[in-house]
């Protein structure tokens, strides 16, 4: 592939918001912005190897993929040794649509939505990250089965079988933990379910 600067330029205004929203899920937001820096600086210098043996988004989330996943492993190492959580930058993106990462459209219906994005996104937070990032490749980035499986490294029934138990754990959770109903607007809102307190008597 000839790359030029203006290739990667390119590139980069294509990618970058998308990768962000994408990792903002695998990552949270407080680091979601410094990974996609050190990915940018992989990807220039990878981008004059690149044959085309996949599509070249295919190849860009699976160095993205790849990096959050270091990332991840990085951060669990640096738990085990503090033996306590790290921050994992979600909070500060309330005003932020659960799949998507984008504002809300309209302030009118912040408070609704905003409770319905609060239930999914942290059920999707407690996915286990194969799980989650394979649902955001899916449902976020709009890839196929088979390009999901090129970017995991994984098979095409490993990602089927990913997305199934994704969405049926998703479903069961959210059942579980929310009650939907249509707004007065007709549009889809949720509220949290209160559990119902044991009294000891």
């Amino acid at each position: 592939m000839n790359v030029d600067t203006g290739t990667f330029q390119t590139i980069h205004d294509t990618y970058r918001p998308k990768l962000l929203r994408y990792l903002r899920r695998l990552v949270g937001e407080s680091e979601a912005e410094d990974l996609v820096q050190e990915i940018f600086v992989r990807i220039d210098k990878a981008l004059v190897n690149f044959r085309g043996e996949s599509s070249l988004s295919t190849w860009i989330y699976r160095i993205a993929t790849n990096a959050a996943l270091d990332r991840l492993k990085s951060r669990s190492a640096r738990m085990d040794a503090a033996g306590n959580s790290v921050d994992d930058g979600e909070c500060g993106t309330e005003d932020r649509d659960a799949w998507t990462g984008e504002k809300k459209p309209s302030p009118e219906t912040a408070l609704i939505r905003k409770e319905m994005n609060d239930c999914i996104r942290d059920i999707i937070d407690e996915l286990p990250t194969s799980y989650r990032s394979a649902l955001a490749l899916s449902e976020m980035e709009g890839f196929t089965n088979q390009e999901i499986s090129e970017i995991l490294g994984v098979s095409l029934d490993t990602v089927k079988i990913r997305l199934h138990r994704a969405r049926a754990r998703l479903k069961q959770e959210l059942e579980k933990h929310c009650r939907f109903y249509r707004d007065e607007r007709n549009e889809l809102a949720c509220d949290r379910k209160i559990p119902t307190l044991k009294f000891i008597k």
